[in-house]
């Protein structure tokens, strides 16, 4: 899912004639903690909710990438930057938005 919407969905769209090929992408509060272990960027599924004018991105559950069941529950992707090796809960973090259309 993520390497279909990072590289895939663009392809297409560039093929189809459109200009703007990247989803939408927003800052939401993370309602988890994140570890990122190894000092690779992180694609977090995760499900994003609006509550008094603010964006809150709740992790799906376990990320592993046979996990069907986070894939089809997730509306955005947590973007965990490699120069981060944590982030708490509480902190702003960019989403990609899935469920949002790229014009």
């Amino acid at each position: 899912m993520v390497t279909f919407e990072l590289f895939v969905r663009p392809a297409i769209l560039k093929m189809m004639g459109k200009e703007n090929l990247a989803k939408p992408t927003i800052e939401a509060v993370l309602e988890d903690s994140v570890v990122n272990s190894d000092g690779r960027r992180i694609l977090a599924r995760a499900v994003v909710k609006e509550r008094d004018g603010k964006y809150f991105a709740r992790l799906t559950g376990p990320q592993g990438s046979g996990i069907l069941t986070s894939m089809s529950l997730a509306n955005g992707l947590v973007i965990i930057p490699e120069d981060k090796a944590r982030m708490e809960a509480g902190n702003v973090v960019r989403v990609m938005m899935l469920d949002w259309s790229e014009e």
